[in-house]
């Protein structure tokens, strides 16, 4: 759950990095001065700014939720292989201390043997532990930037037959206070990027 909780943080972190990307690589709009042209939002019209509801964009985006379970199922296979390990480590340090207990090595240098025998498992043990640590969050940096890269190349394409000259990020209802109707274009990407992910497929 813990994993799960830092995945989704990352891909927000990115989402909202890309966002602010997106806005400032842009074309800057021309500024209309005051008292020229007509009011920025006229009846029916769409203000070309627009935000995205990033929780209901991870929840709801087929490719973001086969990420999470891609990497749910690594860390789980992971944390087993690493379990198992650990288990048998455990049964051979509790052997050695029962050996030791009942002065059951026959010489010194037989327990020196075994005691560096455990010492190096342990040790690999330690090493087994830290690459598999760096080999996840390898695959959560790769499947977030492939996320990442799925929603900019939409966005792209979505902004392009419409008025927005900025899509912005709100997560957990933080970033955008109010937004007048039609201005969450959260349901649109979310249908436009599943449509896209599934003909990918």
């Amino acid at each position: 759950m813990k994993q799960l909780s830092t995945v989704l943080n990352g891909v927000l972190l990115i989402a909202v990095i890309i966002l602010f990307v997106l806005h400032f690589s842009g074309k800057k709009s021309e500024a209309v001065g005051a008292g020229e042209g007509t009011s920025a939002v006229a009846a029916g019209d769409v203000y070309p700014v627009a935000y995205i509801n990033t929780d209901s964009l991870l929840l709801n985006y087929n490719f973001a939720k086969e990420v999470n379970e891609q990497l749910m199922s690594k860390e789980e296979a992971s944390r087993a292989d690493f379990n198992e390990k650990a288990r048998i480590f455990q049964q051979d340090a509790m052997d050695f201390q029962r050996k030791v207990q009942t002065n059951a090595f026959l010489s010194q240098d037989r327990f020196q043997k075994e005691q560096e025998r455990l010492t190096k498992a342990e040790q690999d043990l330690q090493q087994l532990n830290q690459r598999l640590s760096q080999e996840l969050m390898q695959e959560q940096e790769k499947l977030n930037r492939q996320l990442r890269d799925t929603l900019i190349n939409y966005l792209d394409l979505f902004a392009k037959d419409k008025p927005y000259k900025m899509i912005l990020s709100n997560t957990l209802g933080d970033n955008v206070l109010y937004g007048a109707k039609g201005v969450d274009v959260t349901d649109q990407i979310i249908e436009g990027l599943n449509a896209r992910h599934s003909a990918e497929k």
